[in-house]
């Protein structure tokens, strides 16, 4: 059963990356693909830049409760 609902999870994404990614190469304006590719490496990169700010942050609040803070 939980081999199934995986399998189900995997082609319904599956599906859903095929679709997005024909509608981008479907699209009228040439280089379209390579737009949205660029959009998405700036936005993994935004979110990465967002998680390690977050980390540092709590590093400074762990370390001044913990009184490391010199």
């Amino acid at each position: 059963m939980k081999r199934l609902f995986w399998l189900t999870v995997g082609g319904v994404i599956g599906a859903a990356a095929y679709r997005k990614v024909q509608q981008l190469r479907a699209e009228s304006e040439p280089g379209g693909l390579n737009r949205a590719a660029s959009r998405l490496v700036d936005s993994a990169a935004q979110f990465a830049y967002q998680v390690r700010h977050g980390m540092a942050e709590r590093e400074a609040e762990l370390r001044k409760g913990l009184g490391f803070d010199a």
